[in-house]
C-alpha cells in the first residue's frame, strides 16, 4: 500500500514540473482548447440613389442572366439578389462569384416550410446556425431579408396567417443569432409590400430599429397611369413615422406599355427625390394578369433605353467588401 501511495506522490510530482516547465516555457498552450472563429464586419454605405441591383431566373446556379443584365442595362449590378428557401443553405460559391463583380449578395430567405411559431423558440437553431457560420465565414457583406412582404396575404407567413407579434419575435431571434455566431457582415433588410387594398398596416410588423438595417419596400408599375408618388409614396411616409433607416426599392420593375419609358425615368427621379438608396430590379418575365407581367428590360428597346438613361444619371457607389 505504502509503495503504491509513493508511486502516485512521484507520478503527481512529475506532472507538476511539467506543468511548471510549461508555463516558465513561455509557450502558449490554448490552442488545445476549442474557439470560435473571429467574427466578420463588414457594412454598406448608406448613400442615396447609389444601389442598381437585379433579381434574374437561373441565380444563384448561373451568373449569366446577371451579366446579360448588365450588358442591356449598361453597368454592372452592385446588388444580386436572389430568393432561398427554408433550410437551403447559403450559396457561398455564388456570394464568391458576386463578390469578384464588385457586388454585393442579396438573400431573401423564404420561410415557407417552417412553422414560424417554432423559429423564436429555437427549433431551427441548428440550421441557423449552419446559414449564419457561412455567411460569416464568407467574410463580406451580405444583404439578407427575412419573410418579405409580410404586410400582404399572399404568403402564408403573412398578413392574416401569421400574427404580427409572432413574426416579430422571430425576426429578433434570427437577428440575435447571427449576431451571436459573429456573422455582423449582414445587412438586415425589412421588406414590406407597397400599400395597396388588402394590405395590412406596416407598423404592425416593425421589430426595432436595433434589429434592422435598411427597409426595404417592393413595390411595381402595374398602370400606365401609375408614378412614384402613388407606388411608392404612402409606403414611404408610413415608414418614416417609424424609422430614419434608409430605405431601398429592394424589388420593383415598369410593366410594358405606351408609357414604359416615361414611367421607367420616373422611377429614377422618384428614387433620387425621396433620396432611396436606390433599386433592385425584378428581371423576370411573367405571363399572368396585371400583377404578373414582363418585366425584363431586355425584351423591349424602349425599356433598356430608359433604364440606360436611368442608370447614367446615378452617381453608383460600390459596397465596402
Amino acid at each position: 500500500m505504502k509503495s503504491r501511495i509513493f508511486s502516485r506522490l512521484v507520478l503527481l510530482a512529475a506532472v507538476v514540473v511539467a506543468a511548471a516547465s510549461l508555463i516558465t516555457s513561455g509557450v502558449n498552450y490554448r490552442f488545445l482548447l476549442p474557439s470560435a472563429p473571429p467574427p466578420a464586419h463588414a457594412s454598406l454605405p448608406p448613400d442615396p440613389a447609389s444601389y442598381v441591383g437585379v433579381y434574374e431566373r437561373g441565380v444563384p446556379t448561373s451568373y449569366r442572366p446577371v451579366t446579360e443584365f448588365a450588358r442591356v442595362a449598361g453597368q454592372q449590378p452592385n446588388l444580386v439578389g436572389y430568393y432561398s428557401g427554408w433550410s437551403e443553405p447559403f450559396h457561398t460559391s455564388f456570394a464568391e462569384r458576386v463578390h469578384a463583380h464588385g457586388a454585393v449578395p442579396f438573400v431573401q430567405i423564404d420561410p415557407t416550410d417552417a412553422f414560424f411559431s417554432q423559429i423564436a423558440t429555437g427549433k431551427y437553431d441548428l440550421y441557423l446556425r449552419t446559414y449564419a457560420d457561412s455567411v460569416r465565414d464568407f467574410g463580406h457583406a451580405v444583404v439578407i431579408g427575412f419573410a418579405h412582404e409580410m404586410n400582404t396575404p399572399r404568403y402564408p407567413w403573412g398578413y392574416g396567417h401569421v400574427p404580427p407579434a409572432v413574426f416579430i419575435a422571430a425576426w429578433r431571434h434570427i437577428v440575435t443569432l447571427f449576431h451571436g455566431q459573429g456573422a455582423d457582415n449582414v445587412t438586415w433588410l425589412w421588406t414590406v409590400n407597397q400599400d395597396a387594398p388588402g394590405t395590412g398596416p406596416v407598423q404592425d410588423w416593425w421589430p426595432g430599429a436595433s434589429y434592422v438595417t435598411w427597409v426595404g419596400i417592393d413595390g411595381y408599375y402595374y398602370r400606365p397611369t401609375d408614378t412614384f408618388a402613388s407606388v411608392f409614396g404612402p409606403t414611404i411616409s408610413h415608414v418614416r413615422l417609424l424609422t430614419s433607416k434608409p430605405i431601398l426599392l429592394s424589388e420593383t420593375a415598369v410593366g410594358p406599355s405606351s408609357r414604359q419609358f416615361a414611367e421607367i425615368n420616373n422611377l429614377f427621379e422618384g428614387m433620387r427625390r425621396y433620396q432611396t438608396l436606390g433599386l433592385v430590379w425584378f428581371d423576370i418575365a411573367q405571363d399572368d394578369g396585371i400583377l404578373h407581367q414582363d418585366w425584363r428590360i431586355e425584351s423591349n428597346q424602349f425599356a433598356s433605353a430608359a433604364f440606360r438613361l436611368g442608370v447614367s444619371a446615378l452617381t453608383l457607389a460600390r459596397p465596402s467588401r
